[in-house]
């Protein structure tokens, strides 16, 4: 199953505060952007952060899951 398009719509509205947030079709799913760098990836209509130290401190428990098969592991929105 494809990301829909309203599933990047309402991220990108999520994150519309932070400004110079965009989003990028790859390989049939989707890469959100902070300026120049990807943060996060939507595949499956599921967010993926990207794994940063800062991240996993703001986070706390963290479960972790590849986007795609063969991706390494970013911090999965599923509980």
């Amino acid at each position: 199953m494809a990301t829909q398009q309203r599933t990047i719509d309402f991220i990108l509205e999520q994150l519309d505060a932070v400004g110079n947030v965009s989003s990028k079709k790859m390989f049939g799913e989707w890469a959100i952007y902070v300026g120049a760098k990807i943060v996060t990836l939507v595949c499956d209509d599921h967010l993926f952060v990207k794994p940063t130290d800062a991240g996993k401190e703001f986070i706390g428990d963290v479960v972790e899951a590849a986007p795609y098969k063969g991706a390494k592991p970013y911090y999965s929105t599923f509980r």
